[in-house]
């Protein structure tokens, strides 16, 4: 052998060897793509032999396709040896070896150039890197559990690489954020949102504290997001390795703790309210062991009802303070509170330390407070609320009385009114004759009308009684010479002065004294003064009127030498139905309301009455009136005989008294009228359709078919449209002239009905026709 064949020999034995040793497989061929060399490792992942293999086509020897899609995949070498580059294999490649096992491989391919540049062959080196797959799969399987994991975490969680970008965010990051993952992969974490994650104390976090620390936890951030609004966020941040490249990452953990903030707030808001209140509340608050029921803490005020100290409370039960009668109805209690969570005592009896007994009501809880059984006693004192209950069932008896008493008053005042009415009538009709009268029977006319009238108003004053005391009495204003109201009320008074054979002495001032004053209402104030004197004044007893000018002021005095009045009762001799002692046969008569009448009816002149008595040495009452100037003379009107009606109407008057019903078709049939009774309900509807009056004069209270229901039925009918409908009935409350508007009466007359008032309505019919 040459010594040029022997360099040759070895320099392809050290080849061979070097081939040989390495770890990667490894295959040349020639230029036709014959096998010509296999390393082990190459025959190994093959499963041919040198000799076997040895000339064989590299397709035959070292067969792949893709891992996926199981098709052949073009050989590296081929196209090596076919371009002259080196080639890589493509990804995901199986080799198949000869005994058909697969295993995924990497490998290259290089072509072998002679002398002459000119391609004689290729070497192939691939290996097996199924380890490195298993490997991949386990970290890929590791990632994709951790990344559900975090997928699936309620709180946001940011993936930052060193630089701050984030590599990955969860889906809760999203949602909460209000961002997608196009907006956040990859964006530097301050970009984030517009910028909305540019937070000063999370860029101190993640520059300054992170770096130097391998992590941190609970850090507290709050911040105003434009998209969230203000929130209060808590960070937690850990450095770690990466599981394949081992860079390093950063996990960052975002929780919002805002609502647990504020809800941490509300809670101690709430502890300082009720700590507030529990300090400040006027009840007494106890707090039990609810094993033991001991007092466990007691408000300032539980102090305060017991006289206890607060120290003094503590450890004790609640029949050792004074609730509850003994140990053993307190246990009883306890027990009871056990079982139920719940007892309550309306009235339950307490002595504090001084030995006093107060009222208490008693509510005790048993509830949870911190997972933990709490017993809390309320004690409250209804000393007070005791009192007002009492007062409000007094008020309460009181209103029920005043009730009955404006029911009998309305009662009493219509059936008074009913006989009132056909005297009034009567009176009218004596007007009509006025020109053959003699003078006794014009003063006996003028007596009867002038005490009719008064009449009239004492029985609208009882209907008003329970009026009186809120001054809604209607007062008719005029100037009047107060001499002539005293005139009248001495003449009113005179048979019962003179019945009691009573000496009265009247005096009175020769120059007018003028008052802007109802004049009935002062008569009535006179009247009443008179009345009481002559009742409580012994027969043949002296009565003292006196009327002066004072100043400015009208003084009226009325004395008397009758029994006095107690100094019990002159204090409140005003009050309504205050009376003196009376004997059993009711000498003085009277209802009490005389005196109270007189001095609401004073006060709403703006005058003031005044009562001056001792016992068994009679009485004086004062009354003090504001005067006004004298007013222009007047030339009183004569008296005319009535005149015939220049259109006679006609009536229906319905009334089931006979008497206010006959007198009152005689008096409107002597004012040229055409009249027609009827004494019903039913009586009257069937007259009013067979008649057709201009104007019916109806009574409420009918038999058969009351006033209301007889004008609904007449409202009803055509023909009658026109016809005017007048209640005239003894009630005269706001509530009865509602229901007359109700029932479409037109207008509302009460007893005795007034001449003028009635002759007004009658020429505003007869205007119409």
């Amino acid at each position: 052998m040459s010594q040029q064949e022997e360099v040759l020999y070895e320099q392809k034995e050290w080849l061979r060897v070097t081939l040989s040793s390495i770890g990667d497989a490894v295959i040349t061929t020639d230029a036709q793509s014959r096998v010509t060399f296999l390393n082990p490792a190459a025959q190994t992942l093959t499963g041919w032999t040198q000799q076997e293999a040895d000339g064989k086509p590299l397709g035959e020897v070292f067969r792949i396709v893709n891992e996926e899609s199981r098709q052949p995949v073009e050989n590296p070498a081929v196209r090596a040896l076919r371009e002259g580059l080196v080639v890589g294999l493509a990804n995901h490649t199986l080799l198949t070896s000869k005994d058909g096992t697969e295993r995924p491989i990497d490998d290259s391919a290089a072509p072998i150039r002679n002398r002459n540049g000119e391609i004689a062959g290729v070497v192939l080196i691939f290996r097996d890197i199924s380890e490195r797959r298993r490997s991949e799969r386990a970290v890929q399987n590791a990632l994709d559990f951790a990344e559900s994991i975090i997928d699936t975490l309620r709180e946001p969680f940011l993936v930052l690489d060193r630089d701050l970008r984030v590599l990955g965010a969860n889906r809760s990051f999203h949602l909460v954020f209000q961002v997608t993952q196009e907006e956040t992969q990859s964006r530097y974490v301050y970009e984030l949102g517009n910028r909305q994650w540019d937070i000063p104390r999370l860029r101190t976090l993640l520059e300054d504290i992170l770096p130097q620390n391998h992590a941190f936890q609970d850090f507290e951030v709050e911040h105003e997001f434009p998209n969230i609004g203000r929130r209060i966020m808590l960070l937690n941040a850990r450095r770690v390795r990466g599981l394949s490249d081992s860079r390093e990452l950063i996990l960052l953990a975002i929780e919002d703790i805002t609502e647990r903030r504020h809800s941490e707030a509300r809670i101690e808001d709430s502890e300082l309210r009720y700590r507030k209140l529990f300090e400040t509340a006027r009840d007494g608050i106890l707090l039990l062991d609810a094993d033991t029921g001991k007092i466990t803490e007691a408000n300032p005020f539980m102090s305060e009802i017991l006289g206890y100290a607060p120290e003094q409370l503590l450890g004790k039960e609640l029949w050792e303070i004074g609730l509850f009668q003994d140990k053993a109805s307190s246990q009883a209690a306890f027990r009871q509170l056990q079982e139920r969570g719940y007892i309550r005592y309306d009235h339950l009896p307490l002595r504090s330390a001084d030995g006093k007994q107060v009222d208490v009501e008693f509510v005790s809880n048993l509830y949870q407070a911190d997972h933990q059984p709490v017993i809390q006693c309320n004690i409250r004192d209804i000393t007070e609320r005791r009192q007002l209950e009492w007062a409000r069932a007094q008020a309460q008896a009181s209103a029920d009385l005043h009730r009955r008493k404006d029911e009998f008053l309305a009662m009493l005042s219509h059936e008074l009114r009913n006989p009132l009415a056909p005297i009034l009538n009567a009176v009218q009709l004596l007007r009509h004759h006025v020109g053959s009268e003699t003078r006794i029977q014009e003063q006996a006319r003028s007596i009867i009308e002038r005490q009719v009238g008064l009449l009239r108003a004492l029985v609208d004053e009882l209907l008003e009684v329970s009026r009186i005391t809120t001054g809604r009495i209607r007062l008719h204003y005029e100037n009047v010479d107060m001499r002539g109201v005293v005139d009248r009320a001495v003449e009113s008074v005179r048979p019962l002065i003179d019945k009691r054979r009573h000496r009265l002495t009247v005096s009175l001032p020769a120059e007018p004294i003028w008052l802007h004053a109802d004049s009935t209402r002062l008569e009535q104030v006179v009247v009443n003064l008179l009345t009481n004197a002559a009742k409580y004044t012994d027969e043949s007893g002296r009565i003292a009127l006196i009327l002066e000018r004072e100043s400015d002021e009208a003084v009226l005095r009325v004395r008397d030498t009758g029994v006095g009045i107690a100094p019990d009762l002159l204090p409140r001799i005003f009050d309504l139905f205050t009376q003196a002692e009376r004997s059993l046969d009711r000498a003085q008569g009277g209802l009490g309301v005389g005196l109270t009448v007189v001095q609401k009816l004073v006060e709403m002149h703006r005058g003031k009455v005044e009562a001056y008595s001792a016992l068994g040495r009679g009485s004086e009452f004062v009354v003090r009136l504001p005067v006004v100037p004298p007013p222009g003379h007047k030339r009183q009107a004569p008296v005319e005989a009535a005149q015939p009606p220049a259109h006679p109407l006609h009536v229906l008057v319905v009334d089931d008294n006979v008497d206010q019903a006959d007198s009152a078709a005689l008096l409107l049939r002597m004012s040229g009228h055409e009249v027609r009774v009827a004494y019903s309900g039913p009586a009257a509807l069937e007259a009013a359709i067979e008649y057709r009056p201009d104007i019916v004069l109806m009574d409420i209270g009918l038999p058969g078919m009351d006033g209301y229901e007889v004008a609904r039925h007449l409202r009803q009918q055509p023909a009658l449209k026109d016809t005017m409908l007048v209640a005239v009935t003894g009630y005269g409350q706001e509530s009865d002239r509602r229901r007359s508007q109700e029932a479409r009466f037109d207008h509302h007359l009460v007893k005795p009905v007034n001449p003028q008032e009635l002759e007004g309505i009658l020429a505003l019919v007869a205007k119409k026709l």
